[in-house]
C-alpha cells in the first residue's frame, strides 16, 4: 500500500510526519529519516486498529488546484 505523508519541521525543530489518509496517524523524528521510520510503524498500528475496529482502512484525499497571488 502506498500512502502519502507531510513532513514539516515543528518549532522544536523536530520534523512531524502524518498520514492525511488516516485521521490521527501522525509521527515525529529529528530527522526526515527517522520521522518517516516512525510514520511507518504509525501507519502500520493505525490500520490494524482501524481493522479491529471495522473502520474503513484510509478514507478519501483529493488534490485541489487554487490561484495563487
Amino acid at each position: 500500500m502506498k500512502l502519502a505523508i507531510t513532513l514539516e519541521r515543528d518549532e522544536s525543530g523536530m520534523v512531524v510526519a502524518e498520514c492525511p489518509a488516516i485521521p490521527g496517524c501522525v509521527s515525529q523524528g529529528r530527522t526526515e529519516e527517522e520521522a518517516l521510520a516512525n510514520i511507518r510503524e504509525a501507519v502500520v498500528g493505525c490500520l490494524e486498529v482501524r481493522a479491529e475496529e471495522g473502520l474503513p482502512l484510509t478514507v478519501r484525499t483529493v488534490e485541489i488546484e487554487v490561484a495563487v497571488a
